[in-house]
């Protein structure tokens, strides 16, 4: 295998299609050949990049002379990473591949770390891995402070229980629902579905016999348009704690805490 220079594209050695053909022992048709007949059992991403356009003008200026002039008619480019150029042996299935991606895989894609040779070096390694470390635990910390605040979030939304109060509390944490959907039917429309269905209970009959019943009792008009499905839940008990416990589930489900109503 010859000496190559390396390439890098988004911080990852990458290989052309030409050198890698170079390398395989087989020409730059066959392995644009097989690409295209085993297009799907590469990633695009992973297993290579292609370049086009503004991307790949930057990439050809960032190439050094002798690399970037076998490249200058190029309309578009594959890079190879280390996964794709395995995948090209697999497919050629020659031993002379499958030696040089060994060999390639060892002395090419794999960077070897340069270890530090003074003082100075060592000190700059080991700040910059406390650098690291600080910041890994900081993110752990900031995870763990998060679910904390989710799980008190969950806790507080439990805690609101069936009261004389259940109305305004599950119309602030519903209005919220709906204001982070963005949609100030439906989810009113599922808490009642849910009901219906939890409850075995027609809304909409019970809410007309009241309208009924109360019109014979000479209640205005006006006051009997206004009366809806809340008006016929406060009516029930059982209706009241399933319609709460309903109304907490979608809260919790959609990140709304009691804080934020």
């Amino acid at each position: 295998m010859n000496k190559l220079i390396p390439v890098e594209f988004k911080n990852q050695r990458i290989i052309t299609t030409k050198v890698l053909a170079d390398q395989y022992g087989t020409k730059e048709e066959n392995i644009q050949m097989n690409f295209s007949r085993n297009e799907k059992r590469f990633i695009q991403d992973k297993h290579y990049y292609k370049l086009e356009g503004q991307m790949l003008k930057e990439f050809k200026n960032s190439l050094p002379t002798e690399s970037r002039e076998p490249l200058k008619f190029a309309p578009i480019l594959y890079l190879w990473t280390d996964r794709g150029a395995a995948r090209h042996a697999k497919i050629l299935d020659t031993d002379e591949a499958w030696e040089v991606y060994g060999e390639l895989e060892e002395s090419y894609f794999r960077v070897k770390e340069t270890k530090p040779t003074c003082i100075e070096d060592v000190l700059i390694q080991s700040l910059q891995q406390m650098k690291e470390m600080k910041q890994q635990l900081n993110q752990v910390n900031n995870k763990v402070l998060q679910t904390k605040e989710e799980v008190q979030a969950i806790r507080e939304v439990v805690e609101i229980v069936p009261s004389n109060s259940w109305r305004g509390e599950t119309n602030r944490l519903m209005t919220k629902i709906c204001f982070k959907l963005k949609n100030y039917q439906k989810p009113k429309e599922e808490a009642y579905k849910a009901l219906k269905e939890r409850a075995r209970v027609k809304l909409k009959t019970r809410l007309e016999n009241m309208r009924a019943r109360q019109a014979l009792e000479g209640v205005a008009k006006s006051k009997l348009d206004n009366l809806n499905y809340l008006d016929v839940i406060a009516q029930d008990k059982k209706l009241i704690e399933i319609y709460t416990s309903i109304v907490k589930e979608m809260a919790i489900k959609h990140g709304i805490t009691v804080k934020e109503v």
